[in-house]
């Protein structure tokens, strides 16, 4: 069976798996889909894949209203790969095409734009134009249909240069108006701001454990910064975040998914949240280091399949499928608290941490930028200089083998934290700490292996 034939059963059983590893569309019809789209299969002839959403849109497709094909979650290559592609494509998700263009996007890859746009092109169909276009349209229904903001301010939240641009790409993408594409969500409360909060549902593919991801986050929480409250089971996570153009509030609801809630949108399942920003413009950036945070776009079928095949760790994959790596809000953050430790992390929130103009609840500072700390005496000052003059880069695109090198090189961070680092603030999905004896069958998943153990507290190293 070849590659296109057997994404061609997962259509046909509609595989919510491959929602986001690949889109389908129907040449007879126009429209692409995600694999697991309830609509009647088409026949084999009349259907055509693609690697990304952009690259179906390019073809001239435009998304299902059923499937809503924009809502699956990211592939989960680019959680793994570490070489240009991947690279661009979290720098992509993150934003930067948005902000800096396709130059800065090529400078952060350290490749010329046009590099950078032929090789998007030949592995996915689509260059970052393209790819950050699909993005904006995204993020445009987004607003639309969840918030009561202007369709020109939308427009221009959702990244694009002009209401002529922001038009045209939503007729193009939904085959709708804006205001059509808005008036079609029925009986939807759309009095959401961005300062009240945006509600958002955040997809995942396969079962998705909660509990030990709120359990990590409720021994890490950083008092201002952050807090986990209510009963296990029914928590909510909260945090402030420094964004690009502003600051963000997000919560987020641990309560597992009612299977009975599962629609064509949402056919696996999903974590509910509420972003408040100061400017929609973040909204993108936001949901990408939310997603980073709590794991979003991982496999979790190719991660248990490889280790549930080992005598060890079987019996703790069968107790707790799907169970998450999760990664770091900020990186930069991240890095500094793992030098630190949470107690240091406090103190430093109390001393350089920015008030928020307007504090919800105990969520009163953002994090100390590295810049505020490039003072501090010892590993501390020298840490955060280097992240300040870019000396250490940490951003989604960063190389990770070039990260780990220049963290390795500065006085005072010992292998376990750069491994942990490596692990959460550039989200690599197979790193083992030094003096950790790890078997090599467990790559590429090693950082999940851990996760494993550290949950069935058996991890002796």
């Amino acid at each position: 069976m070849t590659e296109l034939d057997s994404r061609y059963e997962a259509v046909r059983s509609r595989d919510a798996r491959f929602d986001g590893e690949f889109f389908f569309a129907v040449t007879t019809t126009g429209i692409y889909c995600r694999p697991s789209c309830p609509a009647v299969t088409p026949k084999r002839p009349n259907v055509r894949f693609f690697a990304t959403a952009a690259a179906a849109q390019g073809a001239g497709f435009r998304a299902c209203r059923r499937c809503r094909p924009d809502a699956v979650p990211g592939s989960a290559d680019w959680n793994v790969r570490a070489d240009v592609v991947g690279r661009a494509m979290r720098l992509i998700g993150d934003g930067v095409v948005d902000r800096e263009g396709v130059a800065g996007l090529a400078v952060r890859l350290g490749y010329s734009a046009r590099q950078v746009q032929r090789q998007l092109t030949a592995e996915l169909g689509a260059g970052p134009v393209a790819l950050a276009r699909a993005q904006r349209a995204h993020t445009a229904r987004t607003l639309l249909q969840t918030t009561g903001l202007p369709v020109t301010e939308i427009a221009f939240a959702s990244g694009f240069a002009s209401v002529r641009q922001f038009n045209d790409t939503v007729r193009t993408v939904y085959a709708a108006t804006p205001t059509e594409l808005r008036a079609a969500v029925r009986g939807a409360s759309r009095t959401a701001t961005p300062a009240s909060g945006i509600p958002l549902r955040l997809a995942h593919r396969g079962p998705y454990p909660a509990g030990p991801v709120f359990d990590l986050l409720a021994r890490e929480a950083v008092p201002g910064v952050e807090e986990v409250s209510g009963p296990p089971g029914t928590r909510t996570y909260r945090r402030t975040l420094r964004l690009p153009y502003g600051t963000g509030i997000v919560a987020v609801d641990e309560r597992a998914q009612d299977p009975g809630r599962a629609t064509a949108v949402h056919p696996g399942g999903w974590l509910d949240a509420r972003l408040s920003l100061t400017d929609p413009r973040d909204l993108t950036t936001a949901v990408q280091r939310l997603r980073r945070l709590f794991d979003l776009d991982a496999d979790p079928y190719a991660v248990d399949e490889r280790l549930g095949a080992d005598p060890r760790l079987a019996p703790l994959v069968a107790a707790r499928p799907g169970l998450r790596a999760p990664g770091a809000a900020d990186p930069e953050e991240y890095a500094v608290r793992a030098l630190v430790g949470s107690t240091g992390a406090a103190e430093l929130v109390r001393a350089h941490g920015k008030a928020l103009d307007a504090p919800a609840g105990t969520l009163t500072h953002l994090f100390p930028e590295p810049a505020a700390l490039a003072a501090a005496p010892g590993p501390l000052g020298t840490l955060a200089a280097a992240l300040a003059d870019g000396a250490v880069r940490l951003d989604p695109g960063a190389d990770r083998d070039d990260a780990q090198a220049a963290l390795l090189a500065l006085p005072g961070l010992d292998g376990r934290t750069v491994a942990a680092i490596r692990a959460r603030a550039l989200g690599d999905p197979d790193v083992a700490p030094p003096g950790t004896a790890v078997p090599d069958t467990w790559r590429p998943w090693r950082t999940y292996a851990l996760h494993h153990l550290r949950a069935a507290e058996d991890l002796t190293s």
